[in-house]
């Protein structure tokens, strides 16, 4: 009997370190696992590098922005500026152009004197007349041809012709008055520049636009 209860406490014994060892060896594997678990989380959340939200990077890019356009909207000192104003300038037709310009001439060529009373010098001042409003009404007549259809300018040709004709025989026929004497040019050629300065003003005002 004391044999068996020998036996029997020997295995009792052996039972319970063999339990004891398992628990140990239980125990040791739930830790193992939950350094592992654990470790790898933390070396994730360590090594990650940091990444901004959505929010954080348009509002960077926003203040970017913001500033780039500050800059760019901001003129150099060293730039000088100008502006126009549109309403300031205004537009001229040729007509009010040409007009000015025959107002002007009249006053410049009224207020040439001779130089001395000499037919001679009377016959410059009228020769020049003469030459100034002929060069004027060629001047007008090619800005017509410009301006005008081929219809109006055929119209205006043909009447052209006539007025040339007009202004000789009117011409010719003031100075008949002093035919052989000395005046007879000076006459001619003062009729001459009268008439063409009347064709010119006319010219524009009746057909210049």
């Amino acid at each position: 009997m004391r044999s068996n209860k020998r036996i029997l406490v020997a295995i009792l014994t052996l039972l319970f370190v063999f339990l004891t060892a398992c628990n140990s060896a239980t125990e040791e594997s739930i830790a193992d696992m939950d350094n592992e678990n654990t470790e790898p989380t933390q070396k994730i959340n360590e090594e990650s590098p940091k990444v901004d939200s959505p929010n954080n990077t348009d509002t960077d890019n926003n203040n970017d922005a913001d500033s780039s356009s500050e800059e760019v909207s901001t003129p150099s000192e060293s730039t000088p500026t100008t502006t126009e104003d549109s309403s300031t300038v205004s537009l001229v037709s040729a007509k009010d152009e040409y007009l000015e310009k025959l107002q002007d001439t009249k006053k410049e060529l009224d207020a040439l004197e001779a130089e001395g009373s000499a037919t001679y010098a009377l016959k410059k001042v009228e020769d020049d007349k003469w030459e100034a409003w002929d060069t004027l009404l060629n001047e007008v007549y090619g800005v017509l041809q410009e301006q005008l259809s081929t219809e109006e300018m055929d119209e205006l040709r043909a009447e052209q012709r006539g007025w040339i004709q007009y202004r000789d025989e009117t011409a010719l026929e003031a100075s008949s008055k002093y035919k052989g004497g000395t005046q007879e040019h000076l006459e001619y050629v003062a009729v001459l520049a009268v008439l063409t300065e009347e064709r010119c003003f006319e010219l524009v005002e009746e057909y210049m636009r």
